[in-house]
């Protein structure tokens, strides 16, 4: 299996994290590119994008509720047992997909990974008992009784659940929100966002609200809660300066996207790869938050993307709107960028530079070996130049 953390020792509720965080990372890294081909097309032909186009525009739905949580689970189911595995995560996580109303990342991640398993014992049970000549039989038998039963259950039952677990977040919101608490509300929002749940939040939760505020006082806080681009931009950057040096060429590109094209979803693999970084983005997302508190700052409609430029085409006329709304964002980047350099340990954790082979190959980059260090279990690397293998 495809790992996109160091191997993590010991057993503890810490590399438990962790190993998930890192098996999560696997599930969606491989299927970046896909995400940015949603993400630019969103930021380009949406209604409120660069060049409203109602022909493309029409791929974002699609991509976002089907494509994208398919490649997931396939890719899960890959991870667990191989092609066979891919095929029944992919059937599985259809079945979740129409089961809820809402992009499936949740059900993705949870759904292929358990078919392929399940796939995986019965292949195991089954080894060596098959008659000549039927293995092909009992192979596309059980990999589609398997995967259709996981499908159905999935439609049935975990579809529901997930629909329910994001009704029960958007009630804990409300509640902060009546105790007058806002910025506690990226305790949630946060950890909500790198599980693929922002766009769910923001427009199931924040924007019925902040529509609301609108009509009343015009303008609305609720609008710049989940979709505020500086705890992400921050974080980025503190992987720039002071994350492993073998990812550390990815993060400009990540941020142009991020930043300037609001697909926040560029960023959340990286919290997955390191899951303790999460408290970076919470505490920026709470400053950005006070700061749009203090300065009395709202939007007149929700910024989608969530970029800079949307930003700026939402925001009411006046010069304090426009101060608050700025100092928002770089207040919530630099608190990220200093949390999260932290945490890193500004660059001097040895265990946070090592970066194993797979995830060498899967960032572009060859293993050469250490010749200072021949016994070392540390392997240097290099980047592959454009073009070679």
């Amino acid at each position: 299996m495809s790992t996109y953390t160091p191997q993590v020792q010991g057993s503890g509720f810490r590399a438990g994290v962790q190993r998930l965080g890192g098996y999560l990372a696997g599930m969606v890294m491989p299927n970046i590119g896909a995400f940015i081909a949603w993400g630019l097309i969103t930021a380009l032909f949406i209604p409120t994008g660069w060049i409203p186009n109602e022909n493309f525009g029409a791929l974002v739905g699609p991509m976002i509720t089907y494509l994208l949580p398919i490649l997931i689970g396939y890719t899960g189911g890959r991870l667990v047992h191989g092609q066979r595995g891919a095929v029944v995560g992919a059937v599985a996580t259809m079945g979740v997909v129409v089961g809820a109303e809402m992009p499936m990342f949740i059900g993705a991640m949870l759904m292929g990974p358990l078919a392929a398993f399940v796939l995986k014992m019965f292949d195991k049970l089954i080894e060596g008992k098959v008659r000549p000549g039927f293995e092909m039989l009992v192979d596309n038998f059980s990999a589609g009784i398997i995967g259709g039963a996981f499908a159905l259950l999935a439609k049935w039952i975990i579809g529901p659940v997930t629909q329910n677990i994001m009704t029960w977040l958007g009630n804990g919101v409300d509640w902060l929100v009546d105790l007058g608490v806002l910025p506690a509300v990226s305790i949630l929002v946060e950890p909500a966002k790198v599980l693929f749940l922002n766009n769910a939040i923001n427009h199931g939760v924040f924007t019925p609200l902040g529509v609301q505020q609108v009509a009343e006082n015009g303008k609305s806080i609720m609008f710049m809660i989940e979709s505020n681009p500086g705890p992400g931009l921050g974080l980025l950057l503190a992987y720039f300066f002071f994350g492993p040096k073998l990812l550390r060429p990815s993060t400009p590109a990540a941020m142009i996207i991020h930043f300037f094209g609001g697909i926040h979803e560029i960023y959340f693999p990286y919290v997955l790869m390191k899951p303790r970084l999460i408290l970076a983005t919470i505490a920026g997302g709470a400053a950005g938050v006070t700061t749009f508190m203090i300065t009395g700052a709202g939007l007149v409609a929700s910024p989608s993307p969530g970029s800079i430029f949307a930003y700026a085409a939402v925001t009411p006329k006046g010069v304090g709107n426009w101060i608050g709304m700025i100092a928002g964002i770089l207040i919530a980047a630099a608190v990220s960028f200093i949390v999260a350099s932290a945490l890193l340990g500004f660059g001097r954790l040895k265990e946070d530079q090592e970066v194993d082979d797979a995830t060498a190959e899967a960032m572009g980059a060859e293993p050469v070996e250490d010749s200072t260090k021949s016994d070392s279990p540390v392997v240097a690397h290099r980047v592959a130049e454009p073009g070679t293998a």
